[in-house]
């Protein structure tokens, strides 16, 4: 048993002052409390923030939205705005975890959450995420879940969030605040792929708290988006390989501008903007689609067990795509007309 103390933060500053060796912050606590149990995380004390001002979905004056780090996923992916406007973002959590677990997942929360390695939850073997130089158990070993794209010999683990993979293709910001003052890290660069440190997941700094994050206009996807997630079952597992795919589409069937995201391949959702430049001013069919995919995967490298995924996620590239050009589906059961 680890002694940990408990505070209930009342505003951010106090909730800073008390980030030090060893604290956590704490929301929806549905990752830390399960790395707590395993052992793998031992904070000295975790900082409540969910009295802070946080919970909030709001519109920006360029038409985008701010979501606050401490709104519930369920909160998000529901909300009108979400639905109408990121279509995206919303099948993206849908698919993810369970309603319960969405209920108290928070915003940040999902940025911040651990792979889901086996070897990473067990502390009987090596793990250099979990003790850095002590190894990876992962190479060599069951692989069906790692990484094909990104990886090192350090770590072959995968970033387990839908959210996040949805978050990548839309361009988001995330908004952090220290003592130090205020920062924004474009979500392209807020999570690391593992290299010679595969123990930090993020860009964060320490003592930096997530405080919202900033989706920018993109009303001209919200006709043609879909999110594709394969997996071992229906629900409640995470992605082999999932894909968030947005296209805008001209009247004349060409392609404007285009987004894809993968989940499930590497150690952070994987997005090549130069991979999605090969569709603009193409039409949008499944040849021109095979060859975005064909870039987005140039490298990919199986690890055993999953020496299936590349050729997976090649399919699960074009599928998406192609679903996405027939129209948005909305999670409610009726289609988007395309119209922007």
């Amino acid at each position: 048993m680890n002694p940990v103390s408990y505070l209930r933060a009342g505003d951010t500053g106090e909730a800073l002052s008390h980030l030090g060796d060893g604290a956590r912050f704490i929301a929806g606590g549905t990752n830390l409390l399960d790395l707590m149990k395993e052992f793998v995380m031992r904070p000295s004390a975790l900082v409540d923030i969910n009295a802070l001002p946080l919970d909030y979905i709001a519109q920006t004056a360029q038409g985008g939205l701010l979501l606050g780090a401490t709104a519930r996923n369920a909160d998000t992916a529901y909300h009108p705005l979400v639905r109408e406007r990121y279509p995206l973002l919303t099948a993206a959590i849908l698919a993810g975890a369970s309603p319960q677990i969405r209920n108290m997942a928070s915003n940040g929360g999902n940025l911040l959450q651990r792979t889901r390695c086996i070897y990473f939850y067990d502390v009987a073997v090596p793990c250099n995420k979990r003790q850095p130089g002590s190894g990876c158990s992962a190479i060599g070993g069951l692989t069906r879940q790692h990484a094909i794209l990104g990886a090192s010999e350090h770590c072959i683990a995968t970033h387990p969030s839908d959210m996040c993979v949805a978050l990548a293709a839309l361009d988001a910001v995330v908004h952090v605040r220290s003592a130090g003052g205020e920062r924004q890290i474009a979500f392209s660069d807020f999570h690391r792929l593992p290299d010679d440190h595969p123990e930090l997941d993020t860009t964060l700094l320490p003592g930096e708290l997530i405080t919202y994050i900033e989706l920018p206009r993109a009303t001209q996807f919200a006709g043609h988006s879909y999110y594709l997630k394969l997996r071992d079952r229906a629900s409640y597992a995470f992605a082999l390989v999932s894909v968030a795919a947005a296209l805008d589409i001209g009247d004349d069937g060409m392609v404007r501008e285009a987004r894809v995201a993968l989940g499930g391949v590497a150690h952070k959702p994987w997005r090549m903007p130069s991979a999605e430049a090969l569709l603009v001013g193409q039409p949008a069919n499944a040849g021109n689609f095979a060859r975005v995919a064909d870039a987005l995967l140039a490298g990919a490298r199986g690890q055993g067990e999953n020496n299936f995924k590349p050729a997976m996620a090649s399919k699960a590239i074009v599928r998406a795509l192609e679903l996405a050009a027939a129209g948005t589906y909305d999670n409610t059961g009726s289609e988007r007309d395309g119209s922007d």
